[in-house]
Parts: C-alpha cells; structure tokens; sequence
C-alpha cells in the first residue's frame, strides 16, 4: 500500500529509519537491512546529515553515506524516496539561507544523488526569518536539488506561519512534518499541531512510533533487562501501569491477526488522521520482518478505539 505526500511522493506505509546506521549497525549490517527493506515493497527512507555524528569516532554524514553506497551499489535511486534533514549538524547548524544550501550539497554528495526527494528543516530555527529559511528551499527546488521540503520538530504556531509566508510569497512550502507519536506519546500532536496538517493537507510521517522499542513488545513486567545504551531510559518512561496496559491490548490484538505486536503499534498509528507512513528502524532484517506488516494491516474499529482507550 502507497500513501501521497506532496503531489508527486508515492510511498510505502512504513519509512525506514536509518538513525542506526553507523552507529549501532555496521555498513554490512544496514545493506542487510536496506535490501529486506526493499524486497518487501518498501522505497521510504529517511536519515539526515546528522546521523550518527553522537556515536564515537563518529562526525555525522555516517548514515547518508552508507545508503548513497547502499543504492549505487543496488543501481536502484529512481525507485527509492529519500528524506534527509538540514540543521543539527556541527558546522551546518540552523536554517540560515547559507547552512541550507551548504549543508544540501554536502547531503547530495553523500548520498551519491543529484536530488533529495524530501528535505525537512530538522528542527525549528528561531533566530532566523522564516522568509530566508523558505526563499533558501525554493531556491532549491527551483534548481531541481530538492522535490519537496517539510518540517520536523515545529509547533502549531510555527508550522501554520511558514506555510502562510509560502503562500504569500510564492515560495515552495511544507508538505509534511515529523513529529515524534506513538501509542504512548500523543498529546503533543493530537490538538493543534494535528489541526494545522488536517487545514492544510500536511502529511504526518511520525518518528518514535515504537516508543523507543517499548510497543515492540520485547519490554516487559517480568521480562528479562535489555541490553542496550537507552534501555533504562524507556523503562523509565514508559514501564508503568498505562504502559503495561497498551501492551496487553496490543497483546490481544496481535494475536487474533497472527501478527507481531510491533506490526499493530505502527498499524495503529498508520490508522490516525493525517498520518501517511510510521518511521520505525531496525537492527536486523529479523526485527524489521516484525514491522513490515504493519504497511498492509487494517485494524477494526473495534481494535482501533480498544487500543486508543488504552493509551488515553
């Protein structure tokens, strides 16, 4: 199954993440990935110029540069949307009109591509006019480096402005933003921010829709501790009374449709308003396997507002 973003991004209902790539996953590793990704229909990839500077030895441009090597070796780019991000990088940090164009040539170099099908500002930039930041992607589009650009990390407030400046001023405008949701996490976009993208067609493609890997189900009351750098972190956040609960319900409806529970996690949020494709990364061709059928899983009504309830 396809969803629409913009006017010309036909893509497959679950993105692939590649914020481990480099990091926690090796080159080898993230082409493992990157091809299981692909065999199943998949063509939505989204990494940023900063991924995985965090990591040790690391100076970011890792992830870019694995899948530039990943689809020139495959010789598939015409079949793939690649999203990538400007602005949280080292040196290329901001939206200024100047980072922007610097840092997209350094992204298509990386990526071995003569376009980024999805350029999103990685988070807002205040102490720069959105009227430079704008005129700085039309720029782009205009000379035929990017195809449409987007909004990860913006408030209502910030999102609804640039898309009336886009408007007023004839400049290329957003046409999806990249908010964290999740089962666990929806305030923050189900009101206002979810009312900007519903006025204007905005497609959401949200990011933390695992929960960190909470809703893959390999956390549990009793369950053995996970061995990972952010484990402790998400117990703290979400292994309590309400997380426990969404996992019995996704439990439950897991196995009346004999499907991991992490497929009927992004299936959910495949399911709410506004939203065209989940991101969710993997470790292995075997954890992605589990995600996959979210892209083609339809949920009952009945399921959908059993697994709301649970989360509320």
């Amino acid at each position: 199954m396809t969803a629409r973003i913009g006017n010309d991004l036909d893509v497959f209902e679950l993105c692939l993440g590649t914020n481990v790539f480099g990091w926690t996953l090796d080159e080898a590793g993230a082409f493992a990935v990157l091809d299981a990704y692909a065999q199943a229909g998949g063509n939505f990839i989204d990494t940023a110029d900063s991924y995985s500077a965090f990591a040790p030895g690391n100076s970011g441009g890792e992830s870019e540069t694995i899948i530039g090597r990943w689809m020139a070796a495959r010789g598939n780019r015409d079949e793939l949307v690649i999203a990538t991000k400007v602005g949280s990088l080292a040196g290329v940090k901001g939206l200024s009109a100047a980072t922007i164009h610097r840092a997209a040539e350094g992204s298509l170099a990386r990526l071995q591509t003569d376009r980024i099908d999805l350029y999103y500002a990685h988070r807002d930039d205040p102490a720069v006019p959105q009227e430079e930041t704008l005129g700085a992607f039309d720029e782009l589009v205009r000379a035929g480096k990017v195809r449409n650009i987007a909004a990860s990390n913006f408030s209502a407030e910030r999102l609804e402005s640039a898309l009336a400046i886009s408007a007023r001023d004839g400049l290329a405008a957003y046409v999806a933003l990249q908010p964290p949701y999740n089962l666990l996490q929806r305030d923050d976009y189900e009101g206002e921010l979810r009312a900007v993208c519903e006025r204007h067609g905005i497609a959401c493609v949200p990011y933390f829709g695992l929960a960190r890997g909470f809703l893959s189900g390999k956390y549990r009351p009793d369950g053995p501790e996970i061995a990972s750098p952010r484990a402790a972190g998400v117990r703290e956040a979400y292994a309590n009374d309400r997380g426990w609960a969404v996992l019995a319900e996704l439990d439950r409806v897991a196995a009346a449709h004999g499907v991991p529970v992490a497929a009927v996690a992004l299936a959910w949020l495949r399911a709410q308003p506004t939203v065209a494709a989940p991101i969710a990364s993997a470790t292995s061709a075997d954890q992605l396997a589990e995600q996959i059928p979210s892209a083609t899983l339809t949920l009952s009504d009945d399921e959908l507002s059993a697994l709301t309830a649970a989360s509320a």
